[in-house]
């Protein structure tokens, strides 16, 4: 899925506007362009800029509970029935929100953490190792329910500022999130 800003559309229909009148020039040779074409390619680039980071922090938010699951799996082998399905989400969150943007940096080195699969978990190379996931189960899911809360307010956070097409994907995404933490806490009370 690929979003695009409205902005980001004007300033590049502006811009290939300029293109095609710059045929029209009568002296034959190169159009240089007009102040107001550079201007429009600046915005046009400070806005596909700004969509980058956007997308490369919701993303990070999603891949570090990514980690924090695959963590919580390797400590707790026995929770596998009941984190499984939500890590299984929480992949395909972090996957649906870097579309269309750039792939992240492959971690340093392999982490001990690895997918339910076995295949080393992709994270951005600026993402913090995992915290020591706690001995005791409940604590162990306290902490996820708390890093599920931790990306959904992340994702929640970046709703003003991102494309509308995105911005329906993080909310959806943080709701999942919050979902996450009331399944791994309040949840499992029922």
């Amino acid at each position: 899925m690929t979003t695009t800003g409205r902005r980001a559309v004007l300033a590049a229909g502006a811009s290939a506007a300029a293109a095609a009148l710059a045929g029209c020039a009568s002296d034959g040779g190169p159009r240089r362009p007009s102040a107001a074409e550079r201007a429009a390619a600046r915005e046009a680039e400070r806005v596909a800029r700004a969509e980058t980071a956007l997308r490369g922090r919701a993303t990070a938010a999603s891949r570090t509970l990514l980690e924090r699951y695959d963590a919580a799996l390797a400590a707790h082998p026995g929770l596998r029935p009941r984190l499984a399905p939500l890590r299984a989400s929480a992949a395909a969150h972090a996957e649906a929100l870097g579309e269309g943007g750039p792939a992240p940096a492959p971690a340093p080195a392999a982490s001990a953490s690895a997918t339910v699969s076995g295949t080393p978990a992709a994270v951005p190379a600026t993402t913090p190792a995992a915290p020591p996931v706690p001995a005791d189960p409940a604590a162990a899911l306290r902490e996820l329910a708390a890093a599920a809360r931790a990306a959904a307010d992340a994702q929640t956070a970046e709703l003003d500022a991102a494309p509308p097409e995105y911005a329906r994907l993080l909310a959806s995404v943080a709701a999942a999130g919050a979902g996450h933490a009331y399944l791994l806490t309040e949840g499992a009370r029922r």
